[in-house]
């Protein structure tokens, strides 16, 4: 249903169905008792938590994602996550931009893989604070659109599978409001 949504969509907004650019990034969520063994402990954070990883087309919908723990690494899924892009998009994707911490030769060798080029958006030198960088902030609009979600807020759930399960329900609900909205101003 999000992947028919997400393209009526795209199409009623002028785009093709299929997007050819996407964005990963991945969000930080504490962990509560039931979290087992993804409740890692993270340095950056410094706090036990996962790891959501999310691939978002040029619009901010929700194509992939990975739950992982909190200490992974945010490269370690970056093929697993290409790979499902791929295949749910027809092999249209072709570009993917990422932050600084998708850098190094395996991460773009691993996207490289799937046919998909890995492009890291870098801060401006010299940068301080909240900078808006082209490109990404749509994947941080997305995890902003998840916050408001209170189940979503920390990870409640024993399996990564029903963690999963509910993003792309929360995605569900925000499509089909978009939806209902771009119906009711055409009629």
């Amino acid at each position: 249903m999000v992947h028919d949504l997400r393209e009526i969509l795209r199409l009623k907004q002028g785009k093709k169905a299929q997007p050819s650019t996407t964005v990963i990034d991945s969000r930080f969520v504490r962990s509560t008792p039931e979290s087992g063994h993804r409740a890692a402990y993270n340095g950056h954070k410094a706090q036990k938590g996962s790891k959501l990883h999310a691939v978002v087309d040029t619009l901010g919908n929700l194509l992939a994602l990975c739950i992982t723990a909190g200490n992974v690494d945010d490269r370690v899924p970056v093929e697993q996550l290409c790979e499902r892009v791929r295949v749910l998009s027809g092999e249209n994707v072709r570009v993917m931009f990422a932050d600084q911490a998708y850098i190094g030769e395996q991460v773009l060798d691993d996207a490289e893989f799937q046919g998909i080029d890995l492009v890291v958006v870098n801060r401006p030198e010299g940068s301080r604070g909240f900078v808006l960088l082209p490109k990404r902030w749509v994947v941080e609009r997305s995890f902003a659109w998840m916050s408001r979600f209170c189940r979503l807020v920390r990870d409640f759930e024993r399996l990564p599978e029903v963690f999963a399960g509910l993003h792309f329900a929360m995605f569900g609900i925000l499509l089909v409001t978009k939806f209902l909205k771009e119906v009711q101003f055409t009629t």
